[in-house]
């Protein structure tokens, strides 16, 4: 055990951990949303008790809203920066210390970009953004059709699979694995050390969790330097080796990219496919709009990403006291701002919890943030899943699940584990992108 890992894990995760069993126990809807079964299996529920009238909403220790509006107004507001939210704090000495003990680059420290502000999130943005442009995704078109393709092809022929880990998950992992030049045979692995990663974004985890964590950002760590490595030796066409060659950003840097790149480019679309299969297996009849007008599945894909976004919320800490919805802020105070609960705000959304793929303003949602850390991937990971649904229930179009799905153990990063289905006979081999 390094003592540091346990300073940090007390600092942000072990006092918290502590106080929402607390409040658990007297019935706090916050404290459920945060670190209850009900905050994973229906948070929605408890985001509708917790609506209220709207507006900055007290969750002690910290501020909640699940208004639309504001949502986007505090994302766009450089007065709000990002950071782990502060909760209850460690003593200056004693972070100062930590400080001088680096950690191996993870989502949660900065300099991943989900972590800092500007001057430097546009130094650490600005080289990997190129990579990401409309015309940049557009040229991944035919091979994503081909690894979906391939996948489908691997799927039993009316017989039993797990949608999530042979199909959910291997698109994506397949896609940004290749972008950053990464062997095929490695994908499991990331897998493996995603999964193990993912609950750094979740507010007050376990020790277990956050060792593990923590144990499996070194060994990928240690794996993203012997790849730079070999890239600056070798570059090739890849995002990360355009980023070794420019001289932009230092090793450690690079490797808070790449572990960044890799979580953003998987963990949002494997859970907006598995969620896209269940809500439109849930709803025959939206699957039979979309087979007979095959047109309105970006439509479709923006709806399930509204009604049911694979990132659940995000957070804010004011850089300066201000006031906002009437509500007088302190310099330093946190805001936990709810993507799902802005996604069905009945000022903005009409019958907010009804599935539509025709909604007309369904792409009006915050389901990839708003502002300056937009997410990067977001179209790459709308085109990956309007594909591979379009492709999967056009190739299967008798597949059913056969038992209830697994949720995941995570309340920000909101999805599936296992996707137990019967694939039905096979009746297409090809699906071309449209």
């Amino acid at each position: 055990m390094k003592p540091h890992y346990m300073y940090r894990w007390v600092n942000n995760h072990g006092l918290v951990l502590l106080f929402k069993k607390i409040l658990i126990r007297r019935g706090n809807a916050f404290a459920r949303l945060i670190g209850g079964a009900e905050g994973i299996e229906n948070p929605y529920a408890l985001i509708e008790e917790m609506r209220g009238e709207g507006g900055l909403i007290r969750a002690l220790p910290v501020w909640i809203t699940f208004d639309h509006d504001m949502v986007r107004e505090i994302l766009r507001d450089n007065r709000f920066g990002v950071g782990i939210p502060t909760v209850f704090g460690v003593p200056g000495p004693v972070m100062r210390a930590l400080e001088r003990r680096p950690l191996p680059p993870n989502l949660m420290d900065p300099p991943s970009m989900l972590m800092i502000d500007e001057p430097e999130h546009t130094r650490m943005r600005k080289p990997v953004s190129a990579a990401f442009t409309p015309r940049a995704i557009a040229r991944l078109r035919d091979r994503i059709e081909t690894v979906t393709g391939e996948l489908l092809t691997a799927l039993p022929d009316d017989g039993p699979t797990d949608l999530v880990t042979r199909f959910a998950a291997q698109v994506p992992i397949a896609i940004i694995s290749e972008m950053l030049g990464f062997p095929d045979a490695d994908r499991e692995m990331f897998l493996h050390w995603g999964d193990d990663i993912s609950p750094l974004l979740d507010l007050g985890i376990s020790w277990q969790t956050h060792q593990r964590a923590m144990e499996s950002s070194e060994r990928l760590h240690g794996y993203l330097v012997e790849h730079l490595e070999r890239l600056r030796a070798e570059p090739g066409d890849d995002i990360l080796s355009s980023l070794v060659t420019s001289g932009d950003l230092s090793t450690y840097e690079l490797c808070a990219s790449a572990t960044l790149l890799m979580a953003a480019g998987f963990e949002t679309t494997v859970n907006l496919i598995g969620k896209g299969i269940v809500w439109l297996l849930a709803h025959p009849d939206q699957l039979a709009r979309l087979r007979a007008e095959p047109e309105l599945w970006p439509n479709a894909v923006e709806e399930i990403l509204r009604i049911d976004p694979p990132v659940q919320s995000t957070a804010r800490t004011t850089r300066t006291a201000l006031e906002i919805g009437g509500v007088r802020l302190r310099e330093g105070s946190t805001l936990v701002l709810s993507l799902a609960g802005a996604n069905r705000d009945p000022a903005v959304f009409t019958d907010p919890a009804r599935f539509d793929i025709t909604r007309d303003n369904a792409k009006n949602h915050v389901s990839f943030s708003s502002g300056s850390h937009v997410c990067l991937g977001a179209g790459l990971a709308r085109m990956e899943a309007a594909h591979a649904l379009r492709a999967l229930f056009e190739t299967f179009p008798d597949l059913r699940l056969t038992d209830p799905p697994t949720r995941r153990p995570l309340f920000t990063l909101h999805g599936y584990q296992h996707l137990p289905a019967h694939t039905g006979p096979r009746v297409r081999s090809h699906v071309p992108i449209g």
